[in-house]
């Protein structure tokens, strides 16, 4: 964790492996275990980003589906097919150079009394659909 002497800016990078399927991580209790030691219950700002060209963040509802309904719908947008420019890696790899216009790549939250202000269902998900890469980093950046 990084700190400037006015302690306004904190960030920590998560390695997160992600193997070798597509996948949906839900990173919020990293995200809130990260903001008890940075925020120390004061108000500002998360940002969460993924330094990487094929994942994405979304604040999503997990567990009752939807992050399986998200992953279908990609599959649906950006089949893993021949049709793509890109084409390095695994078939299909050229759909996931794509994902970031789909799924961003960062995500800014409010954090207030030190907690982050998620709706009841939201929660904060790592999007991988690049089977090529299982390490992943996700920088998370507190400003208060």
């Amino acid at each position: 964790m990084g700190r400037m002497p006015d302690d306004s800016f904190t960030t920590r990078i998560l390695h997160i492996e992600t193997g070798s399927a597509e996948s949906v991580r839900d990173l919020t209790g990293d995200c809130e275990q990260f903001l008890r030691e940075a925020a120390a219950g004061g108000d500002g700002l998360l940002n969460i980003f993924v330094p990487h060209a094929t994942a994405g963040i979304a604040i999503i509802e997990t567990g009752a589906g939807s992050d399986e309904d998200l992953l279908a719908a990609l599959h649906g947008l950006l089949p893993a097919d021949d049709r793509w420019q890109h084409r390095h890696g695994s078939p299909g790899h050229g759909r996931d150079h794509v994902l970031p216009a789909f799924v961003a790549p960062h995500a800014t939250l409010p954090v207030i009394g030190g907690r982050l202000e998620l709706g009841t269902w939201q929660s904060v998900c790592l999007v991988d659909t690049n089977i090529d890469n299982a390490n992943r980093q996700v920088r998370l950046s507190f400003l208060g």
